[in-house]
């Protein structure tokens, strides 16, 4: 019986599955639904192909399914980090805004939208400079 997953790990399932997860994180592959799909068919392929003379051991089981757990509640606190960002972000279009340019020089204007950027911090339309929120350094309302 080969191992359903080849490579230089050879006929160890457990480790051809860790190989196969650290090259995948390795690739910068980070979306929550092929993670949850990979770490199941990588599962299954273990028990599938483990030895039975020689079972997995269950701590360890136990272990990456606490892994598992843990990856899949901090994706979840990380999509809920970035609405809250993107909520407080879009809170200050309209309102002016003092912030400190590429140059280093403080720029005044009003905001007029706002974007999240993948997982980068929000960035604000000012006039028709993008402006990161860390480089705000006074939020006003407009004066009329």
């Amino acid at each position: 019986m080969t191992s359903p997953i080849p490579g230089p790990t050879g006929n160890d399932p457990v480790k051809a599955a860790q190989a196969a997860s650290a090259a995948k994180q390795a690739e910068g592959k980070s979306k929550s639904i092929a993670d949850k799909d990979t770490f199941m068919k990588l599962l299954v392929a273990q028990l599938k192909y483990q030895d039975p003379t020689k079972p997995a051991d269950s701590a360890a089981f136990l272990a990456q399914t606490a892994q598992f757990t843990q990856v899949e509640k901090l994706e979840d606190m990380i999509s809920m980090l970035q609405s809250q960002r993107m909520i407080g972000a879009s809170s200050l279009v309209g309102k002016s805004v003092t912030y400190m340019d590429e140059t280093g020089a403080m720029q005044t204007g009003v905001i007029s939208a706002a974007k999240l950027n993948g997982d980068s911090e929000p960035t604000l339309r000012v006039g028709n400079t993008d402006v990161q929120l860390s480089k705000v350094t006074e939020i006003t309302q407009p004066t009329a």
